[in-house]
């Protein structure tokens, strides 16, 4: 026994990186399905949207990277889901050029799903560089910071945007977040001018930074990393999404579960064994 303690404690990390490496692949090949909890933030989002008469047109500031996307994408793709189920109807736009070919790819292609007609249902105002000064001018007036949409027509030809010519206009404002430009500037700039009724999406290491804002009521609602992202699925789809939609975020749960579990395992293990050895050298 105490050889193997020995053993353990200078195994090469080879084996090390081998085990994770399983702890890794098992839950992607073979679902453990293991159940998590979802947390106040999450669901205080989720009854945003769902307390919103059919017909609301939703503010989405879609500002994440290819980076981002395993922790914040899912939760996009959920939220579309979510509004469209509904018939409400999202308006998106973004501060990264990053975000483009990530947003309107899954945007056209929800709405496809579910039917919805461009510029009556939804609509995808593109992006505009000027971090700050476009955050200020869409609390001030959207149609002079973006004159046109993404596709070069007009703001006044777009159905949706009738009426709404400030982020105020917007029943709910939607700040999915990686970094810099993003939710906190839009807390910042905007959120407190015009009392926005605002949630936000972000990423893991930058959660911290929002609970603040979140519980002194500037956000409505908070979703944090991947974790988030599952959680909103999971209130999204009550576990059993619709044909051909894949919940990545829980099932990528699975694999930070396992992954952690394998850490701990280590750790736990690795002081055990010190901790043996070492009374027994000293007797």
């Amino acid at each position: 026994m105490l050889e193997l303690l020995i053993k353990f404690q200078k195994m090469d990390r080879r084996w090390v990186f081998l085990g994770m490496a399983i702890a890794i692949f098992i839950p992607l090949l073979f679902p453990l399905k293991l159940p998590f909890r979802v947390d106040k933030e999450v669901r205080d989002i989720y009854r945003q949207v769902e307390k919103l008469p059919e017909g609301s047109a939703v503010l989405i500031s879609a500002d994440f990277d290819p980076a981002s996307v395993p922790e914040i994408g899912p939760f996009f793709t959920a939220h579309l889901h979510h509004l469209f189920r509904r018939n409400l109807k999202p308006v998106v736009l973004t501060l990264w050029p990053t975000a483009t070919p990530l947003v309107l790819p899954e945007l056209e292609a929800i709405a496809k799903r579910y039917g919805k007609t461009y510029g009556k249902d939804y609509a995808f105002l593109g992006y505009k560089e000027g971090k700050e000064l476009v955050i200020k001018n869409v609390g001030q007036n959207i149609f002079q910071q973006f004159p046109t949409d993404h596709y070069g027509t007009p703001l006044t030809d777009i159905p949706v945007m009738s009426g709404r010519p400030q982020a105020k206009n917007f029943p709910l404002f939607v700040s999915v977040s990686a970094g810099f430009p993003g939710l906190n500037e839009y807390v910042l700039q905007i959120q407190g001018q015009y009392d926005l009724n605002m949630v936000g999406v972000c990423t893991a290491v930058g959660g911290p930074d929002y609970i603040p804002f979140y519980k002194s009521n500037q956000l409505r609602g908070l979703s944090m990393g991947m974790p988030g992202s599952a959680q909103y699925e999971q209130l999204v789809w009550k576990g059993k999404p619709a044909q051909g939609v894949k919940l990545l975020a829980t099932s990528a749960m699975d694999v930070l579960n396992l992954g952690h579990l394998f850490i701990i395992l280590l750790i736990v293990f690795g002081n055990i064994a010190f901790f043996i050895t070492r009374r027994v050298e000293e007797s």
